[in-house]
């Protein structure tokens, strides 16, 4: 007999979020001193001097703003096997690893069961709004997620990604259940050892429960986005698997045969209406609800680095609504998408304050002390959750109940407004610059923005550019910008030499523009890319221990990305140097 599992009163998510959010102020003081009460025996706090104090003036007062390089020998010696309370009250148990698409290499971040239960109570409170809209229930999401493998650390620690943390924890899938919305394929695609496998099995399993799917999800919008590109490359083998019920021999994984074998059944029917309606597509226009007719809305991370993928994911969505997902980290989770009505442009994230703990750098503070000032650094003067101001934006700083204090997460926000008292964010950028090499200050916005104005040429030829990312060269005199494209076409000559110079225009940043005038910024170079080059990037990032589902393409490619700048070099087909400031 099948376990009857209670459904989530959603109405009473909502209602403990007002209530929440009424009195953010207190809700903030109340969530320090739990953190604070609970991790008052760990030795970072003891060595600060708190001696059991939890007000926040005690708090800024003795515990200062900390990078990820402060934090690393303390997560050195718990991965290392020192059980002793280092950072948190409890011994920590569970590692986090970050994708390490942003520094180069995977960050180790602690994580426990109260990290979980943040992620839940996002989740729960994301899935509410959702679904006072977009109204599931009993049925199935067609989610492209993967589960990284765990590993045990030198001290005998279970270190994993924090989406495969948290898929795998018990807390986590029962929450889940409560949802009533019950994922399409098995766990073992989902945690499956080889990417390329799984992938084709989600969308196997979506194709048999077609009719069932209501929500086509990923942590990224980027995976929803290669998914589909793959579908119309694999999709005449997937109906063969349906017509003739057996699973392709590209797939070897025995655990996934295995139980895609109890899912897969001889179907020529089904077969054939999905290959009718593939081949019926013009240019994959509207694929999602065509196959998926169903489906209520697409769902994932739509914002920030995840911004260029969209117009290709409405392209693949025809009418479906793109929402946007809640905003989180490795670190921990930080607030929901409480509106999700809003396009992925309009988005804003309601911070939730009974998380962590919240702070926000100015950002003339923050990048003072981030190098980016020629003054002396002045230790930054963070304000509360609920002292920000509409318009400006911030550095956020989070402290969580995984023993992470004051940590500068290093991203850039916006606040657009207030939710009852919580502020409501936009994601901006990283706190870091993207591209300097002069009085050059080009954000990862302005490489996006000039990459769109290029990319409408190439749109006009019928070709779209796939992915791309840059690197300042300084080995040149001067240096110079690099852009990297993939596309999905052979462009002529011509045509890429006046997209190599409409980049070179858009980057509209004064001391870019006076640089390149002055010759103390070189000319662009676009260097196009052998097709499939970012999938090799995706899958040197896996290998490192990433999960699929939480890679994203690094806009900026510094030398510490030593492997990365290998792979774009060795598969470079054609180069261009800007003529457009000659």
């Amino acid at each position: 007999m099948l376990e009857k599992v209670e459904e989530l009163n959603l109405e009473k998510v909502i209602e403990d979020f007002e209530a929440l959010t009424k009195d953010a102020e207190r809700v903030q003081r109340e969530t320090l001193r739990r953190i604070l009460e609970d991790n008052a025996s760990a030795e970072y706090l003891q060595n600060l001097g708190l001696n059991g104090r939890t007000d926040p003036e005690s708090f800024k007062a003795h515990v200062p703003l900390i990078t990820h390089k402060g934090l690393e020998p303390y997560m050195t010696r718990i991965i290392n096997g020192d059980a002793s309370s280092i950072l948190t009250g409890k011994p920590i148990t569970t590692v986090s690893l970050s994708s390490g698409t942003t520094q180069g290499k995977p960050k180790y971040l602690p994580w426990n069961d109260e990290l979980c239960e943040t992620a839940v109570q996002m989740n729960q409170t994301s899935f509410a709004f959702r679904n006072r809209e977009f109204p599931i229930k009993n049925g199935k999401a067609l989610s492209f997620i993967y589960g990284s493998k765990q590993f045990e650390t030198k001290g005998g620690l279970m270190a994993g990604t924090s989406t495969t943390n948290l898929f795998r924890h018990e807390r986590y899938k029962s929450a889940m259940k409560k949802l009533q919305l019950q994922c399409c394929s098995p766990e073992e695609v989902i945690f499956g050892p080889d990417f390329h496998q799984s992938l084709y099995c989600h969308l196997l399993c979506g194709l048999i429960f077609r009719e069932q799917v209501q929500l086509v999800s990923s942590t990224f919008a980027h995976s929803i986005v290669h998914a589909f590109r793959t579908f119309e490359q694999v999709w005449q083998e997937l109906c063969t698997d349906i017509r003739e019920g057996v699973l392709s021999s590209t797939v070897t994984v025995p655990s996934i045969r295995t139980a895609m074998s109890k899912l897969l059944k001889p179907n020529p029917e089904l077969a054939n209406l999905i290959e009718k309606k593939c081949m019926g597509l013009n240019n994959w226009y509207g694929l999602i609800p065509e196959i998926f007719p169903n489906t209520k809305y697409i769902h994932g991370i739509m914002t920030g680095s995840m911004e260029p993928y969209v117009s290709k994911l409405r392209h693949y969505a025809g009418d479906l609504p793109l929402l946007t997902t809640d905003y989180g980290a490795s670190e921990g989770c930080l607030a929901a998408n409480v509106n999700p009505k809003l396009p992925p442009e309009l988005t804003t994230y309601a911070v939730l304050p009974h998380l962590g703990y919240f702070e926000f750098i100015p950002p003339s503070e923050s990048e003072q002390c981030n190098g980016g000032s020629a003054f002396p650094c002045v230790d930054p003067q963070p304000v509360g959750l609920t002292e920000v101001k509409v318009g400006e934006e911030y550095e956020f700083v989070t402290t969580n109940p995984a023993g992470l204090y004051r940590y500068r997460l290093g991203d850039v926000v916006k606040v657009m407004g207030f939710y009852n008292s919580t502020p409501q964010l936009k994601f901006v950028r990283r706190s870091s610059l993207l591209l300097t090499i002069n009085i050059d200050k080009n954000t990862e916005k302005d490489l996006q923005l000039a990459v769109e104005a290029a990319g409408k040429l190439v749109a006009e030829e019928k070709m779209e550019i796939v992915d791309y990312t840059s690197h300042v060269d300084s080995s040149t005199e001067p240096g110079h910008y690099v852009i990297f494209w993939e596309i999905n076409g052979e462009a002529s000559e011509e045509l890429l030499s006046e997209c190599c110079n409409c980049l070179d225009k858009s980057f509209v940043d004064a001391g870019y523009v006076s640089s390149r005038k002055t010759n103390c910024i070189g000319p662009l170079e676009l260097r196009v890319l052998r097709r499939g080059t970012f999938q090799k990037i995706l899958d040197h990032f896996i290998g490192l221990g990433a999960a699929a589902s939480q890679c994203k393409t690094p806009r900026s490619v510094a030398p510490s990305h030593s492997k990365v700048l290998q792979i774009l070099s060795e598969n470079v087909v054609r180069s261009y140097l800007s003529t457009a400031f000659n």
